[in-house]
């Protein structure tokens, strides 16, 4: 793709390469944990060598993700802080689903939807880092009945997450111009300045 040398850079090359670690981790998480999750799930164990290197497998891709999501973390939570134009920006959200995002408050680098999105995923991640240390028995001997109340909570944690990364891929679909800055870390003039203005303002200085 032949790109505009006036795009605005939104993501360096470690930021995008750690959001894409981040990212396939899910993906072998979210499967191979399916595959424990219920008979129904079963066969997907098969992309991963079978049942047992699915075990295996899943909490050292665990340790991966929750290493990389600590970074991505790290890079932008402060990016992430909510403000009275995010909670402003929340309350109007149902025109911009119908489609009128032109009186939408100004935003910066992130809009309320996508820093209520950020840090439900920070909790999640959270809670199924901890319940999946709880679970590892190979390494850890906790008592049976947290590891149970673990499994539970590591479920429910999963699911939810799940649900919450599907939003976000459909909102980054939804939202043309937005995939194209986690491929090549630019978007155009145009998208910034309508979807985040103050952002574009900030990076332009105008």
């Amino acid at each position: 793709m032949i790109r505009d040398p006036k795009d605005l850079k939104r993501y360096d090359p470690a930021e995008r390469a750690n959001h894409w670690v981040v990212g396939i981790s899910f993906i072998l998480l979210a499967l191979s944990g399916l595959a424990l999750f219920h008979p129904a799930f079963f066969p997907l164990s098969q992309l991963f060598g079978g049942p047992v290197w699915d075990r295996i497998l899943h909490p050292y891709v665990g340790v991966l993700m929750a290493v990389s999501f600590l970074a991505m973390f790290f890079r932008f939570w402060r990016l992430n802080k909510m403000t009275r134009a995010d909670r402003e920006w929340l309350s109007k959200v149902g025109s911009m689903v119908s489609g009128d995002d032109h009186n939408m408050p100004e935003q910066g680098k992130y809009n309320g939807g996508q820093k209520v999105l950020f840090w439900a995923l920070v909790v999640s991640m959270l809670l199924m880092t901890v319940s999946g240390v709880l679970m590892w028995r190979a390494w850890f001997n906790v008592d049976v009945t947290l590891v149970r109340i673990a499994v539970v909570v590591h479920a429910a944690a999963g699911a939810f997450m799940i649900g919450l990364i599907m939003v976000h891929i459909y909102a980054a679909i939804w939202v043309k111009g937005t995939v194209r800055a986690m491929w090549y870390g630019t978007v155009t003039r145009a998208w910034a300045k309508q979807h985040h203005r103050g952002w574009y303002r900030q990076v332009t200085r105008k």
